[in-house]
């Protein structure tokens, strides 16, 4: 098979490739440019979206069109929030349709064809391209270090620093000095676990699909005008539209869960032991 370069590349090869970023710097301090850069254009393009669907047909009457559309994903992540959130949730509204929306469009783009994102790139000169987001580590571990930080933010507003910090010492097992080591162990583990969840669980089912994409696409790689291979190329045909429609379910799943755990750890957060 060839690259985008015209050079002959094994299936090995062929996945290294897709699956390299590309980067500038050195160990820690390598910055993966098209993560950076897809994020940053989506976040902007959703922002784009919710602002003209909100503006658009404003006048009095039933909302049509993209107001309609806007008005329908607003009012089922309102009822999600209300259902968890008991307080003033106009900020966790916000947060929440900001991290559907933005997240929705990210995974969305698994779904284009597995060589475009790679040879529009190669047009400007880059020799590695991946197009989505949610399929690095970085990024999704990013998203979640600001909601742990949120987390953190609400559990003080609730509680005090003081009282933050007596529940570090004294939940779960009570306020004894013996137990102090054991409760901020605990603690931090639970603390820790939660941008953890949250990051590797959008990571990995991002990143399976996009290798699954991948794999599919090698069955039409080794076409050839002969029985076998016109039987493989029908084949990924198949096997590739069907599982874009069930990766469909998986992009919405995944933006649904990193929308909806938030919500309840700022819950949680705020509860006094």
């Amino acid at each position: 098979m060839a690259s985008q370069n015209g050079a002959s590349e094994t299936p090995t090869e062929y996945i290294f490739h897709h699956l390299t970023h590309l980067k500038v710097g050195e160990g820690f301090w390598t910055v993966h440019i098209d993560t950076l850069l897809m994020s940053s254009m989506l976040a902007a393009a959703v922002a784009a979206f919710l602002y003209v669907g909100v503006r658009r047909g404003s006048a009095a009457g039933a909302p049509v069109g993209l107001r309609n559309f806007v008005e329908i994903i607003y009012e089922f992540i309102d009822s999600q929030v209300s259902d968890i959130y008991h307080g003033n949730r106009a900020f966790l509204v916000a947060l929440s349709l900001s991290l559907f929306t933005w997240i929705a469009a990210m995974n969305s783009l698994d779904l284009l064809p597995v060589d475009l994102p790679g040879s529009i790139a190669a047009m400007f000169g880059a020799g590695y391209f991946r197009v989505l987001p949610t399929a690095d580590l970085n990024g999704t571990i990013a998203i979640a270090l600001v909601i742990l930080a949120l987390i953190i933010v609400f559990s003080i507003r609730a509680k005090g620093v003081g009282g933050y910090l007596h529940e570090w010492i004294a939940a779960p097992f009570g306020n004894n000095p013996l137990l102090w080591i054991p409760n901020i162990a605990l603690n931090f583990i639970e603390l820790l676990a939660k941008p953890v969840s949250l990051s590797m669980r959008l990571f990995g089912n991002m990143y399976a699909g996009e290798l699954l994409f991948m794999l599919i696409a090698l069955l039409g790689m080794v076409f050839a005008f002969s029985i076998a291979g016109i039987s493989l190329f029908i084949g990924q045909i198949i096997v590739g539209s069907v599982w874009a429609i069930f990766h469909i379910l998986i992009v919405l799943l995944q933006a649904y869960i990193f929308m909806i755990l938030p919500v309840v750890y700022i819950s949680m957060a705020e509860e006094h032991h």
